[in-house]
C-alpha cells in the first residue's frame, strides 16, 4: 500500500467520523428540542376542567347564593384571592419551602423516601404544593413512581406558566375537604357558615389539614384526630412566629364545626335565572345590594303570612336603581317549603303575568306626547260598549265625565279604554315594545281595546325597566343640556355593565315634560284612607306610583318610581288561581310602600322647564281655553299640549232678559237677549256627571214660546248606532231580553219609545226599557215631550238551539 493510499483511506475515515459526530449530535439536538416542547406544552390548558357550582354574589362580593355542581359537588369557580390566614396555615402543613423551590423539593423528597424505607410503608410523599396541584388535576391517577416523576416535570412546568400565588390559588380552589365540598371556599361556607376571608386562626389551621386525608378526616367524622392534627399546625405556627402564645392557646380552644351548614339562599330565583342565562358554572357578581336584598325577603315573607291567609301563596319584589338600571334587590317568589304545589320554584319576575291596569300610565303618557290630550282634559266615563266590548269600572258606577290625571289617578277602565280608541291600538303597542315590553307576541288586533285592562301579559322585570327608562329620561333631561341620551333607554341589569359614551338627541320616545306630567299624576294614585302609617310615608316621601288587578282577580301588581329608585311588586298564585280580595292595592301595594321606607328619600324630579309652555287652560273641561271659557288657568304643559283641542264643551247660549229661559231669534227680540257662556255636557255624559258634581249648572229650559228642535237634549246610551246585538237564548227557546237605556238633559222630561214604528211605551226619570226584539235589523225611535226625536238602528245576533 503506497502512501497516497494511506492518505486517501485516513482522509476518508475522518470524514465519515465528522459525519457521525455531525449527525449524532443533530440527534440529540432533536430530541433535545423534542423533550423541550413536549416540556412546554406538557400542561393541559386549561389545568382543570371540573364542573364548577354557580355562585351568586352581591356587589361587594358577598356570597348569595350557590348551585352545587352537576357532578353533584360543592365545587366553587376558582378564586385568585386566598386569605392570608389559609395561606400560612397551608404552607406551615404541607410545604415550608413553597416560596422556595422551583416545583419540586429534592430535600423533602430524600426525607420523604428515607421515612417511607424505616416505615415500611408509605408515610410521606414528599410532595410540594405544586405537585399537589398536579396531583389534583390528574385526578383518578395510581400513586406510582412514573406518576410521580410526571408529576415533578409537570410542576416544573407549573412553576414557569405561574405565579406562586396563583398556585397557592389553584390548589385552594380544587383541593378535596372532605365529603362532596372541593375547594376552600364550598369548604368556608359549608363548616363554618362564612366566607374564607373572615375564618379565625383556628378555622383556617382546621381547613388547611382537611386535604391530606379528606376521605378519612372531615367534620363530623373522627373529631379527636381533626383536632390533634389542628393543634400540631396550631403550635407549628407559634414555633415560627406567626402566632403568639396566647393566640395559639385560644384558638386551641375553639370548636370543631359539626353538621355541616346551607349555603345562603338569599337570591335563589336569581341564581337560576344566571344559570340559564349562560353563567352556569360561573361566579357572578352581581349588582344586587346584598342588605337590602335580606330586608325586601323579610318584608315579602312578613306579607305571605298574611296573604297565605287567603290563600294567595306567591309574591315577588323587585328593586331597581334607575341612574344605571342595575338591580338592588331580587326577590322572585315566597317560600312555600314542603309544598311544591305551591310552586315556589317559579321566577315571577321574570314570569309573564296578565297586566291589569298598570299599562294605563304608559297610554296617559303617549297621549300628552302626541299631544292629543292636557292632563286636566275631560274623559267620557259612561257605559260604553265597542264591536260588542263593554268595559266597566271597578266600582261599576259611572262619573260622567273626569279628567284624565284623575281617571288615571283613580284607575277608571271606561275613560282608559275611550282614550285608547282614541290613541289607536296600533300606535300603544308599537310604543310599549319600544320602550321594553317583551311579551307582546301577536299583532295589536290580537288584544284589542282590553290590553289597556289587562288583556296581555307582562313581565315584572320589563314593566320596571320601563318605568326605569322613563324616569332616567327626565333625570338626565337637563343635565344634558336639554337633549336626550339614547341609552338612557334600556333593560334592567343584574351585572355592572361598562358606561357607553352618551348619543345625545333633542327627540326621544317620550318628551321630559310628559314623563313629568305623567309622574305628578301617578302621585296622586288613590290610597287606603284607613291606612294611617301610608298617609305618614308618602306625606314625607314622594312616589309616583300604580297599582293592577287583573280578571277574575289572579294579580295583583304595584309599581313605584322615584328619581333613584323603581320597585315592583306582584302578589297572587302562580297557577293562576284566582282570589276574593287580591288586588294591587291590598295584596301588593303594601308591600310596595314597606320596601319603599328601607329607600333613601331622594328629592322629586326637576321640572323640565323648556320643554313646556304656558298656555291658558279651561278651568272646567281642562282644555285648552277658547274665548267662550271661563275660568281660565294659566299652567304649563307640554309643548305637544299646545296642538291639543281647545275646549268643545263652553257654547254660547241665548237667555231671555230675566236670564230665567233660553230662546231664540224666533221668539225674542235680538236686542232683547243676554248671551251667556255655558259649560254643556252632552247629555249622556251630563246625567252621570250632574250626580258627582252638585255645581254643574244645566241648561236652562227653553221658554214656552220658543221651538226646540235639534237642542240636543236626548242621547242613546245603549246602543249605539249601528251596533250589533248578541242576545242568549233563554231555557224556553226565546230571546232574552235587552236593556236599551237614554239620557235627558230634563231629568223628570217624559219620552216615548217607538221600536220599528211600533210604539212601546213611555219612561220618565230613569229612562230604561227591556225590549226583546226579533233576530234582525231594527229602529229604534225616541221622542220626548216637547217633541224632539232621536233615531238609531241596530242589529239583534242570536243563536237559536
Amino acid at each position: 500500500m503506497n502512501l497516497r493510499t494511506t492518505n486517501y483511506k485516513l482522509i476518508s475515515g475522518l470524514k465519515s467520523t465528522g459525519e457521525f459526530l455531525k449527525s449524532r449530535k443533530g440527534l440529540i439536538l432533536s430530541i433535545f428540542l423534542l423533550l423541550l416542547i413536549w416540556f412546554l406544552l406538557c400542561l393541559p390548558d386549561p389545568l382543570f376542567k371540573n364542573k364548577t357550582s354557580t355562585v351568586l354574589e352581591d356587589r361587594n362580593g358577598n356570597l348569595l347564593s350557590a348551585q352545587i355542581a352537576e357532578d353533584g359537588q360543592w365545587r366553587f369557580p376558582y378564586n385568585e384571592h386566598v386569605p392570608d390566614k389559609f395561606t400560612a396555615s397551608i404552607i406551615q402543613f404541607e410545604d415550608r419551602s413553597f416560596y422556595k423551590h422551583p416545583g419540586f423539593n429534592p430535600i423533602a423528597f430524600c426525607r420523604a423516601f428515607v421515612q417511607n424505607i424505616k416505615a415500611g410503608r408509605t408515610i410521606s410523599g414528599g410532595s410540594t404544593l405544586s405537585m399537589q396541584v398536579i396531583r389534583l388535576s390528574r385526578k383518578g391517577k395510581k400513586r406510582t413512581y412514573l406518576e410521580k416523576v410526571i408529576e415533578i416535570i409537570q410542576a416544573a412546568r407549573l412553576e414557569l406558566r405561574f405565579s406562586k400565588e396563583e398556585i397557592l390559588a389553584l390548589y385552594a380552589s380544587n383541593a378535596p375537604f372532605g365529603s362532596n365540598v372541593i375547594g376552600i371556599d364550598a369548604a368556608s361556607w359549608r363548616y363554618f357558615g362564612r366566607s374564607p376571608d373572615k375564618l379565625s386562626w383556628s378555622e383556617s389551621a382546621t381547613l388547611a389539614v382537611l386535604p391530606n386525608a379528606p376521605g378519612l378526616i372531615y367534620p363530623g367524622k373522627n373529631q379527636e384526630r381533626l383536632k390533634l392534627k389542628r393543634n400540631r399546625l396550631l403550635d407549628q405556627l407559634f414555633k415560627t412566629g406567626i402566632l403568639d402564645k396566647e393566640s395559639c392557646e385560644l384558638a386551641k380552644e375553639e370548636p370543631l364545626p359539626g353538621k355541616p351548614h346551607q349555603i345562603p339562599k338569599l337570591a335563589t330565583h336569581l341564581l337560576q335565572r344566571a344559570a340559564k342565562e349562560n353563567h352556569k358554572g360561573e361566579r357572578v357578581l352581581s349588582t344586587l345590594d346584598g342588605h337590602l336584598q335580606e330586608r325586601v325577603n323579610e318584608i315579602l315573607e312578613n306579607h305571605h303570612k298574611i296573604l297565605k291567609g287567603n290563600e294567595i301563596h306567591n309574591a315577588c319584589a323587585v328593586v331597581i336603581e334607575v341612574s344605571t338600571g342595575n338591580v338592588l334587590a331580587y326577590a322572585g317568589n315566597t317560600n312555600n317549603a314542603g309544598k311544591p304545589e305551591y310552586n315556589s320554584d317559579v321566577d315571577v319576575i321574570n314570569a309573564p303575568r296578565s297586566t291589569g291596569s298598570i299599562l294605563k300610565p304608559f297610554l296617559f303618557t303617549s297621549m300628552l306626547n302626541d299631544g292629543d290630550i292636557l292632563p286636566g282634559t275631560l274623559i267620557p266615563d259612561i257605559p260604553t260598549q265597542i264591536a260588542g266590548y263593554a268595559p266597566q269600572n271597578y266600582n261599576t258606577t259611572f262619573d260622567g265625565a273626569v279628567t284624565a290625571k284623575r281617571a288615571l289617578a283613580r284607575s277608571l277602565n271606561v275613560p282608559a279604554v275611550r282614550m285608547l280608541q282614541n290613541y289607536g291600538i296600533e300606535k300603544f303597542n308599537y310604543n310599549l315594545k319600544k320602550i321594553g315590553m317583551t311579551t307582546l307576541d301577536h299583532t295589536p288586533d290580537h288584544y284589542g281595546l282590553s290590553i289597556i285592562l289587562g288583556g296581555s301579559e307582562a313581565k315584572l322585570w320589563d314593566l320596571t325597566g320601563m318605568y326605569a327608562s322613563m324616569a332616567r329620561a327626565l333625570n338626565n333631561y337637563i343635565p344634558n343640556g336639554g337633549k336626550y341620551d339614547q341609552n338612557d333607554l334600556h333593560a334592567n341589569t343584574y351585572i355592572e355593565k361598562p358606561k357607553t359614551e352618551k348619543i345625545l338627541n333633542t327627540i326621544n320616545y317620550f318628551d321630559a315634560a310628559s314623563i313629568y306630567l305623567t309622574f305628578e299624576a301617578m302621585v296622586e294614585v288613590a290610597r287606603p284612607d284607613e291606612d294611617a302609617g301610608w298617609r305618614q310615608y308618602t306625606s314625607a316621601n314622594k312616589v309616583a306610583w300604580k297599582t293592577g288587578t287583573s280578571f277574575g282577580f289572579r294579580d295583583g301588581w304595584a309599581i313605584g318610581v322615584t328619581p333613584k329608585y323603581v320597585v315592583g311588586v306582584w302578589a297572587g298564585n302562580a297557577d293562576g288561581e284566582g282570589r276574593p280580595g287580591l288586588t294591587g292595592i291590598q295584596a301588593a301595594a303594601p308591600i310596595l310602600f314597606d320596601i319603599f321606607s328601607l329607600l333613601k328619600p331622594s328629592k322629586w324630579f326637576d321640572i323640565p322647564f323648556d320643554e313646556m309652555e304656558k298656555v291658558g287652560v279651561c278651568r272646567l273641561s281642562g282644555c285648552r281655553a277658547t274665548e267662550l271659557c271661563e275660568p281660565v288657568d294659566t299652567i304649563r304643559v307640554q309643548r305637544a299640549g299646545l296642538r291639543s283641542m281647545p275646549c268643545p264643551y263652553h257654547k254660547l247660549i241665548h237667555l231671555d232678559k230675566q236670564k230665567v229661559y233660553r230662546v231664540n231669534s224666533n221668539c225674542e227680540d235680538i236686542s232683547q237677549m243676554n248671551h251667556v257662556s255655558w259649560f254643556v255636557l252632552p247629555p249622556a255624559m251630563e246625567w252621570y256627571y250632574k250626580s258627582k258634581n252638585p255645581s254643574y249648572k244645566e241648561l236652562p229650559p227653553f221658554r214656552s214660546d220658543c221651538e226646540t228642535q235639534g237642542s240636543g237634549a236626548m242621547e242613546i246610551i245603549y246602543p249605539k248606532q249601528y251596533s250589533k246585538i248578541y242576545v242568549p237564548i233563554e231555557l224556553d227557546g226565546s230571546i232574552g231580553k235587552t236593556v236599551f237605556e237614554v239620557a235627558h238633559r230634563k231629568a223628570d222630561a217624559m219620552i216615548y219609545w217607538h221600536l220599528d214604528g211600533k210604539y212601546m211605551g213611555s219612561t220618565q226619570n230613569i229612562h230604561q226599557m227591556g225590549l226583546t226584539p226579533d233576530e234582525g235589523n231594527h229602529t229604534l225611535t225616541l221622542v220626548d215631550e216637547e217633541g224632539e226625536s232621536i233615531i238609531e238602528k241596530f242589529e239583534i245576533i242570536s243563536k237559536r238551539k
